[in-house]
């Protein structure tokens, strides 16, 4: 799956930026995604370990934390 890109476009103007590549798009997209991807493990470790199949925004926002 693929982030879309006019969003984090969008993140980065909205960050400050006047002029924004493509390449610092696609370059922030994969970075996003990899994040994204760690969390998600994250939070299903911490689901499952509470004895849960559910991942809950509680999970998303612990698992966020841990550096």
């Amino acid at each position: 799956m693929e982030l879309p890109l006019s969003p984090i476009e969008r993140i980065i103007r909205n960050a400050g930026a006047e002029r924004v590549s493509e390449d610092a798009v696609i370059a922030l997209a994969g970075v996003l995604k990899e994040r994204a991807e760690e969390i998600s493990e994250d939070a299903i470790a911490l689901a499952k370990h509470a004895g849960r199949k559910t991942v809950t925004a509680d999970d998303i926002r612990l698992a966020a934390k841990k550096p």
